[in-house]
């Protein structure tokens, strides 16, 4: 295998500027970055953890060819991840004569700031919706601004300043536009196909040139931290204070970023990101979209990916069970070896996953529910947008033509040490009449499947009714015996 090229510097764009850096800590936030060594305090820290939106910056990359632009949490993003990227805080969108950009303009105009404390990250949220939709609707910019919190100004009045964007969208042109084309162009120079190594020991951080180059630098470094969207290794850095070096970049790999369909079954790359995985899962599997979108807000969604949300093995993943009641399967790799496995045998025990040392999650099958199938997934949270989940309880059915249970699989997070099935639940149905007294009998099982535990987010008995109380939901949504209770915004 010819040797990878290395350099020892960051290169990305800074609003108008270069920037490359070579004395870079792995562990070091582009909040801190931007207030402390740019001086550039227009961002704000709030949360610390990727919740309140007041660090909101937006990050572009090339994608496919294209120019995207995302809102991202500067709190939780390392600087080690934007090799080849544009970022762009609040200070870059006032005009050079002086004047608002029209979305600032917006919030001035419909008085969208009080404190002014969260402004600039709602401002910067919605530059980036106004970039995707000049003339959003209500559900598009509730979406946009699930991951920003104000304290004192109330919705209503950031709400109108939302809707105003559409006048103005179509009155003025962005004053940021005219620069995007030569930004590709210049963020296409800065991808030279060079792995990037910076630093030695506790001090080292590496973003591989490839795949491959992944594979090879994982399999010489197997303790080294691996980080996609650090929607979670963010949160041991700033709320935990964990070392995390040396640390493997991965965010930028392409190999990493396909989702693909054919013959009734859907493959994600370990890189996805929620936002890029959202369109065809919620067309495929729309229950899956309804959850995606409840999964953080939009800068978490921009950041987090599937394949992060599974390989950490947390037992509140809120992916992992839908996929498992799916029936997909894992790819690991190691080096040049690849093995598939299914996906419920990857969570051994509590923080430990059937994966060798140097090996990594390079992709997920998931087969698409069959015609004849019903499939659901709810999650029980104490917010309904923006929260971690209680208990999450996944429902795949098939009826046989006497309506007697078939095959049913049910997966649940929350419940267990590491995502699980209800294998006890599921042999209680198996082949009984898809009745509520069946379901009602079959509800003794989850204690042989499940023992919760109590912690801040719901107690262990609350868990387990909760739990119950799904699958009761689950028959009434599939037998239409009483109203829907499925509860979701207006398209």
């Amino acid at each position: 295998m010819a040797r990878t090229e290395t350099r020892a510097e960051i290169r990305f764009i800074l609003n108008g500027e270069d920037v490359a850096l070579s004395d870079v800590a792995p562990d070091e936030t582009l909040l801190d970055w931007l207030r402390l060594e740019q001086r550039l305090r227009g961002t704000k820290e709030g949360c610390a953890e990727g919740d309140c939106g007041a660090c909101t910056v937006l990050v572009g990359r090339l994608s496919g060819g294209k120019l995207v632009y995302e809102s991202v949490n500067a709190c939780i993003r390392f600087v080690g991840s934007l090799d080849a990227t544009h970022v762009v805080t609040i200070e870059h969108l006032k005009g050079k004569d002086g004047r608002l950009h029209p979305v600032q303009q917006a919030m001035v105009g419909f008085h969208g700031s009080q404190c002014g404390f969260c402004t600039p990250g709602f401002v910067m949220s919605l530059y980036g919706l106004w970039m995707r939709s000049p003339n959003p609707s209500d559900a598009e910019i509730e979406k946009a601004l699930q991951g920003n919190l104000c304290r004192c100004t109330g919705y209503e009045a950031i709400m109108r300043a939302a809707r105003a964007i559409s006048d103005y969208g179509q009155a003025a042109k962005d004053p940021l536009l005219a620069e995007r084309e030569q930004i590709a162009k210049r963020l296409t120079t800065l991808r030279d196909g060079r792995r990037v190594d910076i630093g030695e020991g506790k001090a080292r951080l590496v973003v591989p040139a490839s795949l491959d180059d992944f594979a090879e630098i994982y399999q010489a470094e197997p303790k080294a931290t691996v980080v996609a969207g650090s929607t979670d290794v963010g949160l041991w850095v700033t709320k935990f204070m964990r070392e995390i070096s040396p640390v493997v970049f991965i965010g930028g790999i392409d190999e990493l970023k396909f989702i693909s369909e054919a013959d009734g079954v859907i493959t994600i790359g370990a890189g996805v990101t929620y936002t890029e995985a959202f369109a065809l899962l919620a067309d495929r599997i729309p229950t899956m979209g309804t959850l995606l979108n409840r999964l953080g807000g939009e800068q978490v969604r921009n950041m987090g990916t599937i394949g992060g949300n599974i390989a950490n093995g947390s037992p509140i993943g809120d992916t992992p069970p839908p996929l498992i009641a799916l029936g997909a399967r894992l790819t690991l790799r190691r080096g040049a070896e690849r093995r598939t496995i299914p996906l419920e045998d990857f969570f051994v025990a509590y923080g430990k996953q059937d994966r060798r040392p140097g090996e990594f999650v390079e992709s997920v099958t998931v087969p698409l529910p069959a015609k004849d199938e019903k499939f659901a997934v709810y999650k029980v949270s104490k917010r309904r947008d923006e929260d971690i989940t209680s208990t999450l309880g996944a429902f795949r059915l098939r009826l046989a033509e006497d309506g007697t249970v078939a095959s049913i699989r049910i997966a649940f997070g929350g419940m267990a040490a590491t995502p699980k099935r209800a294998l006890a639940v599921e042999a209680a149905l198996e082949g009984k009449p898809w009745t509520e007294a069946t379901v009602e009998a079959a509800l003794a099982a989850f204690e042989s499947d499940f023992t919760p535990l109590t912690d801040m987010r719901a107690s262990a008995e609350y868990r387990m009714l909760a739990a119950k109380n799904l699958l009761r939901r689950f028959f009434v949504e599939t037998t239409g015996t009483r109203a829907p209770v499925q509860v979701g915004r207006a398209a």
